[in-house]
């Protein structure tokens, strides 16, 4: 295996030996560098009192284990390595250093002597550094190392021997063993948590996006209408303005046929548009909501509703068990088509989070017709009892955002101190954004709910499973 790639660092699946603050990474080093200074200091010990090796080498072997310990840390296929070899090393010098057979005139070594080829030390370290290298490395480069550990066991063992030590091969690579086989159950355990995190990740993700495409779709299909109404009056008043004129030349009437034949022909490439986002999803979902009544759904080819059909919407809402209050102020203004609709969705679907997720509340609507624009305020209370799980998909709060985008306005719902929510919107008159430093009635955070009942200046809550919860 190439030790050099595997220690040059862990893939981005292995799990974190250290903790994110800088403290306690340094404490974890400390503790670490004190426990391979002790096993070095217990190694270096054990070398030359029960092995008989001279200071150098005992100073070798027992501080060698010590670095690769610390070096185990970041870099724990060449720990492994180093702590092998360092092990290997010692176990021929140690054999070297005692003849096994007696001489001649000599009695026979009593009996079993030191732990041999592995000491306690050398197996406590090897164990710790095939545990970090199990987290580290993938599995297979795991098992290498611990095979490759395995078998200079027995070839030191089983080939060489000496027969003046306790034979302590099978008890080291049995104790190894258990070490990479944790590794090895942490690591995928690590791997699984990872890949899950980034499967609801993507998930999340696709569904926000498809739900975004979803809401931008079915403004489109609402918006055609009124698109399609000022495209058939353009035709009929072009077909009618040569009639209109005494002896009309014949440049006007070309002119005007030209007019009439192009409205016509962006009138049917609007139908075809309309068609193909009608195609995935036809009808509406059913809206308690509707002018026609809950479970009835809003037929495609209705006309779209206005600012006029507020107080049918309101008492809709009541007959559906809300207690709601109504409030226009100001001068009503003439307002583009695209912000009718628009405000009537965005009270429509304030209405329909109020019902689904407050029920037994109070809700105070008002529409505000300012010199700008018009300002939306729907304010429900604290709901009076447990809302039931609702079906919704989550396009409530996004569709009422982009309904206000669309126009140059904005929106903002967020809760209320007193434990209820608020929708604050404002739309420009024409359907066009405001000039810069004028956004609204009252500069450009009059859409901040400074002026709805019951509703502090608060931030914006974005609702992470997707689904409005006023």
């Amino acid at each position: 295996m190439n030790a050099a790639a595997e220690g040059a660092g862990p893939p981005h699946t292995a799990p974190s030996l250290f903790p994110r603050h800088r403290w306690l990474r340094y404490v974890t080093y400390a503790l670490v560098s004190l426990a391979a200074l002790g096993l070095s200091l217990s190694g270096m010990d054990e070398m030359m009192s029960e092995y008989e090796l001279g200071v150098p080498q005992g100073l070798l072997a027992g501080f060698g284990q010590g670095v690769a310990l610390v070096l185990a840390l970041r870099r724990p296929v060449p720990a492994w390595a180093l702590s092998l070899t360092a092990t290997a090393v010692t176990a021929l010098a140690a054999r070297a250093a005692v003849d096994p057979r007696p001489a001649l005139g000599q009695v026979p070594y009593p009996g079993p002597g030191p732990d041999w080829p592995w000491s306690t030390t050398e197996v406590i370290v090897q164990a710790v550094v095939l545990l970090l290298v199990a987290l580290r490395v993938p599995t297979r480069r795991a098992l290498a190392a611990l095979a490759a550990t395995g078998l200079t066991t027995f070839v030191i063992q089983g080939v060489l021997g000496a027969q003046s030590y306790s034979s302590t091969g099978v008890s080291a690579v049995v104790v190894c063993a258990v070490a990479v086989l944790i590794g090895t159950a942490l690591r995928g355990r690590s791997e699984a948590r990872t890949q899950l995190v980034e499967q609801v990740t993507i998930t999340a993700e696709e569904r926000n996006r498809r739900t975004l495409l979803e809401e931008r779709s079915r403004i489109a299909r609402e918006l055609h209408d009124v698109v399609a109404h000022h495209m058939s009056v353009i035709s009929i008043q072009a077909q009618v303005a040569p009639l209109l004129v005494d002896n009309p030349s014949e440049e006007l009437k070309e002119n005007l046929d030209g007019i009439r034949q192009n409205a016509l022909e962006a009138f049917a490439e609007l139908r075809r548009v309309l068609g193909v986002l009608r195609s995935e999803n036809p009808e509406y979902p059913d809206d308690p909501y509707t002018l026609g009544g809950p479970g009835t759904g809003a037929a495609p080819d209705a006309p779209q509703p206005t600012l006029d059909r507020l107080d049918a919407l309101i008492e809709n809402t009541r007959a559906a068990g809300l207690d709601v209050r109504g409030d226009v102020r100001g001068e009503v203004r003439p307002l583009a088509p695209g912000v009718e609709l628009s405000a009537y969705r965005i009270v429509q679907e304030a209405l329909s989070n109020a019902l689904r997720h407050a029920p037994g509340s109070t809700v105070a609507v008002e529409v505000a017709h300012d010199p700008d624009g018009l300002r939306l305020i729907v304010t429900n209370s604290r709901p009076q009892q447990a809302a039931p799980p609702s079906p919704g998909a989550g396009h409530g709060l996004l569709g009422m955002r982009e309904r206000a985008a669309m126009l140059g306005g904005h929106l903002t719902a967020t809760r209320t101190f007193q434990g209820g929510f608020a929708v604050v919107a404002f739309l420009p008159r024409d359907g066009v954004a405001l000039p810069e430093g004028a956004d609204g009635p009252d500069g450009p955070d009059s859409a901040d709910g400074s002026d709805a009942p019951d509703r502090p200046a608060a931030p914006e809550i974005i609702f992470p499973t997707g689904d409005e919860t006023p």
